[in-house]
């Protein structure tokens, strides 16, 4: 099992290009089912998690060609199986996504309920309950959602409970082959919402209101093929910068949109960080000043994200005073405070929703394990800043997000070695 080992004390310095926004891509790639023609997509990230869904859609029946040069080419008119299985459902919870598109396509569909990280219970009824109201009938038998629309899905006004990123794709997908509007309220409002919208647009299909809560897709009966380039992934952005403010360092962040990004940045100019806005990047640079605590609360977008609450703690960690953060989206996403306080950290948890970090003038090596995604990634960030040499387990997590980090970390001055033990 791999493990980064990384010593801490250098700030990072230079240039690094983000890669693809995973959170579009997997989406993405589930709707190709819905084409009859081949999807060619570029700025594909090389992940963990795009090879799962690769290996999904190819079991199902789909021809993929997917290389390392950010090209994925999917021709899924050859599907010839509709059950997404558990060996693989079971590792990553984007493969859930693929159960709207072969339902409105098909009319049946089997697929395994999700796994990914364990961050909370983000339970699938909401998407279920979307597809209900669009005609389908569905039961849960042995871990598997066994649904069935024999006369096709059809628009329905749908209200969702709560935001939901995952039931807002699923219903998109639905709704785009099915017969009639269907209209989703309470929508999640993502970039990587109207990004999905976007492929599906360029494919033929017809929606309007993605980036607002209120979306309408109004079904056609057949869509083609396309060229896509996937947006930049902000959360990989968002990483480097919070790392290059932690290490006091200067670092120009390419290749995404930093509109995405705004409350994040707003948050990092609180904390003592300047910035230079461009088009498609952001320069973050660091003065002699001691950081500033900046108290957070994560909200659904355009509020502060949740898969950026880890790597912001460790910023918390070492600044000038005392912060609270709160986590408002998921109710297990704390793994990360027992491995912070292994380095040093001081952090009192208060339920399972708030953390008080008190700032401490430095952290010190030590042995700790990723736990999910995102909490490995503020991990390596800490162990950027901390005295000595420090050993990061379980680092798999990262690989299902991060594109060869250990090497963009290399290229900006870090020291980072990742080791088969």
């Amino acid at each position: 099992m791999d493990k980064f080992i990384v010593n801490g004390g250098r700030p990072l310095s230079g240039t690094v290009k983000i890669s693809g926004a995973k959170n579009s891509v997997l989406p993405i790639m589930a709707a190709s089912i819905l084409s009859g023609q081949s999807v060619h997509l570029k700025n594909v990230p090389s992940l963990r998690d795009v090879n799962t869904m690769a290996r999904l859609l190819s079991q199902m029946g789909a021809e993929i060609t997917l290389d390392d040069q950010g090209h994925c080419i999917i021709d899924a008119s050859t599907l010839n199986s509709y059950k997404a299985t558990y060996e693989l459902v079971k590792t990553m919870r984007a493969s859930f996504l693929v159960l709207g598109p072969i339902l409105t396509k098909y009319g049946k569909a089997e697929v395994s309920l999700p796994g990914g990280c364990a961050i909370g219970a983000r339970p699938v009824d909401i998407h279920l309950k979307g597809l209900e109201a669009m005609g389908a009938n569905i039961q849960v038998d042995s871990g598997y959602v066994k649904a069935v629309a024999p006369n096709g899905l059809k628009g329905a006004e749908i209200f969702l409970e709560i935001v939901s990123v995952g039931a807002t794709e699923n219903l998109i997908m639905a709704g785009a082959l099915a017969e009639g509007t269907t209209v989703i309220h309470n929508a999640a409002r993502e970039p990587e919402i109207i990004d999905l919208a976007d492929f599906l647009r360029s494919m033929g299909a017809k929606i309007t209101g993605d980036g607002t809560s209120t979306i309408e897709v109004l079904g056609v009966s057949d869509l083609g093929g396309v060229d896509h380039s996937i947006i930049g992934d902000r959360v990989e952005a968002a990483t480097f910068l919070i790392a290059a403010a932690a290490t006091r360092g200067d670092i120009d962040v390419t290749g995404f949109n930093p509109d995405y990004l705004s409350i994040l940045l707003d948050k990092l100019r609180s904390a003592g960080a300047k910035l230079e806005l461009g088009e498609t990047s952001v320069r973050l640079s660091m003065d002699s000043n001691a950081l500033s605590p900046v108290d957070i609360e994560t909200d659904v977008y355009p509020g502060f994200p949740t898969d950026m609450q880890a790597q912001f703690m460790v910023l918390n960690c070492i600044a000038d005073g005392k912060s609270v953060m709160r986590e408002r989206i998921f109710e297990n996403r704390f793994l990360h405070v027992q491995e912070l306080s292994r380095l040093g950290a001081k952090i009192e948890l208060r339920g399972n929703s708030t953390a008080v970090i008190t700032g401490v003038n430095k952290l010190n090596a030590a042995q700790v394990m990723a736990t999910d995604l995102r909490a490995s990634s503020s991990l390596v960030i800490a162990a950027l800043i901390a005295e000595g040499e420090s050993v990061i387990d379980r680092i798999y997590h990262i690989d299902r997000g991060y594109q060869a980090i250990e090497e963009k970390i290399l290229s900006l001055g870090g020291a980072i070695k990742r080791v088969n033990r």
